[in-house]
């Protein structure tokens, strides 16, 4: 197909005609922030130590951590360390918790490494560290928090470049009718402001690797969806999605998901993919009534159909001429599309009918607080946690020992037998719940 060539010499391939006709008729495209809207090599910008710890101790603790992690902000920080010359100690129990940040034993100590979200249920965060990591969130960096033995060392900013096509090639799509929405795992501050340089209609933030594939189907009850990702993370979306794009430069797993591979890792390759589909459909209609035309007159004429009524005749050797000019006609127009520029906004047709969705749905919400007696660090605080956010209507609990409380977020009613027998299988005893 000519389509297909068209798209191969450019970087671009459709792995099945069905992926070709698909990716032209998208009415929304999801797209994965690091590696895909960003360069995905981020760096340390910012580094600031708290209780009297040096940035050399709070980068070491990181470099400690983050060594036995795959996450490209972990990169950024063992970069960091090693170029500074730092050497990192071997750590026990090494546990990697998606969306939410690692944690180690280092000689019976417990090292933490992530979120403020995951960290503030480790240990007491102060507000005044709070408002630093807002502020550094805002300016479009990612806050990594960093604690050892129940204290807080510090926190490691990191920041990944936006890619130079990323904000035009979102505003094609836009131009083209397209609701551009970023999904990403960061928090709501920096993907906000991530998503405001790159001119998306929407930003969905904080969203762990497991729940990127339900946002895919929930945005498929509103139209036509295409994901575009590149690491391991976003095969499941990749797959669930009516089209999926994956970056050259991913992961493999990522690549072997997609219907559709952009060698040159650009972005703007996605709205030049749309293009080359439409054009391609068109084309392909076009080509219908080519050959539909010729026989819808030329098969009555030979028959003799118009003799009696007005006279029309046609002979023999002129129909085989006029079959071999329907053929003719087809295949010249089909390479009519080595000379589609896919890459020129100029001709882009709108869809009409915009599609504007939200995908945060109002649901009513209720907390309720459990004092539990038993849980003496932050393994307890994870078992519970884990327990209780099992439960069907749970939607978050935030546990700490030094509290000794679990605060319970839920979407529906839970009964509170329910929930205290959740903390009493995991070996601590519920003394109270308001």
């Amino acid at each position: 197909m000519v389509g297909n060539g068209m798209g191969a010499k450019n970087g671009i391939l459709f792995k099945t005609a069905v992926s070709l006709e698909k990716t032209g008729k998208t009415q929304i495209v999801v797209l994965d922030k690091t590696g895909t809207i960003t360069q995905g090599e981020p760096e340390v910008t910012d580094m600031i130590p708290v209780n009297g710890r040096s940035e050399k101790e709070l980068l070491e603790i990181a470099y400690t951590l983050e060594k036995k992690s795959e996450h490209p902000l972990a990169r950024a920080i063992t970069q960091r360390a090693e170029q500074d010359g730092l050497s990192a100690v071997e750590v026990e129990n090494f546990h990697a918790l998606p969306g939410n940040g690692i944690q180690a034993m280092l000689n019976g100590t417990a090292l933490y490494g992530g979120s403020y979200k995951f960290i503030s249920e480790q240990i007491q965060v102060t507000d005044e560290i709070n408002i630093m990591s807002e502020h550094l969130s805002e300016e479009g960096k990612t806050p990594l928090f960093f604690a050892c033995d129940g204290e807080l060392y510090g926190i490691i900013a990191v920041a990944d470049t936006i890619k130079e096509d990323s904000p035009r090639a979102v505003k094609e799509m836009q131009d083209m009718g397209i609701h551009v929405v970023m999904l990403t795992g960061d928090n709501e501050r920096t993907a906000k402001a991530i998503g405001a340089k790159a001119g998306v209609d929407e930003v969905i933030a904080g969203v762990l690797p497991d729940g990127k594939e339900s946002v895919i189907r929930n945005m498929q009850q509103k139209g036509k969806v295409i994901m575009v990702g590149d690491g391991i993370n976003d095969a499941p979306a990749l797959t669930s999605a009516d089209i999926g794009i994956a970056i050259g430069a991913g992961a493999d797993v990522a690549i072997d998901a997609a219907d559709v591979v952009l060698m040159k890792s650009c972005l703007s390759d996605v709205p030049a993919a749309i293009r080359l589909s439409r054009a391609t459909l068109h084309n392909i209609h076009e080509n219908l009534f080519w050959a539909f035309i010729y026989n819808i007159i030329g098969i009555p004429l030979v028959a003799g159909a118009f003799i009696s009524v007005l006279g029309w005749q046609l002979n023999p050797m002129f129909a085989a001429a006029a079959m071999s000019l329907s053929s003719f006609s087809v295949v010249t127009n089909a390479l009519r599309l080595n000379f589609f520029r896919m890459y020129d906004s100029k001709r882009d047709h709108k869809i009409k009918n915009k599609i504007k969705i939200t995908t945060k749905k109002e649901t009513k919400t209720m907390t309720k607080t459990l004092k539990i007696e038993g849980m003496m660090c932050g393994h307890c605080e994870m078992h519970t946690k884990k327990a209780l956010e099992a439960l069907d209507g749970v939607k978050e609990a935030v546990v700490s020992h030094k509290t000794g409380t679990a605060v319970v977020t839920l979407e529906k009613s839970v009964s509170d037998d329910v929930l205290m027998q959740a903390v009493t299988d995991q070996g601590y005893k519920v003394t109270d719940i308001q």
